[in-house]
């Protein structure tokens, strides 16, 4: 039962992490589009590989906190 509400807890992170992180990138990524003026649909692309990579990101990075913090009892 503890491992699958640590699974769970693992899971939850991932996915708080992942929408977190692609808002940020969305909008981080249309920013920086327009600022150095990236041309025509390009715009799509560095907007998505920015939004991608930073879900990635924190998704990975929220997962491995909730795995550090899924054996501590407080």
């Amino acid at each position: 039962m503890a491992r699958n509400d640590c699974l769970t807890r693992v899971v939850a992170g991932v996915g708080v992490g992942g929408a977190v992180g692609g808002a940020i990138g969305a909008v981080y990524g249309t920013y920086e589009a327009f600022r150095y003026r990236i041309p025509g649909l390009l715009k799509v692309r560095y907007v998505g590989q920015t939004t991608l990579g930073s879900a990635a990101v924190f998704g990975l990075f929220l997962g491995a906190g909730s795995l550090i913090h899924c054996g501590k009892n407080y």
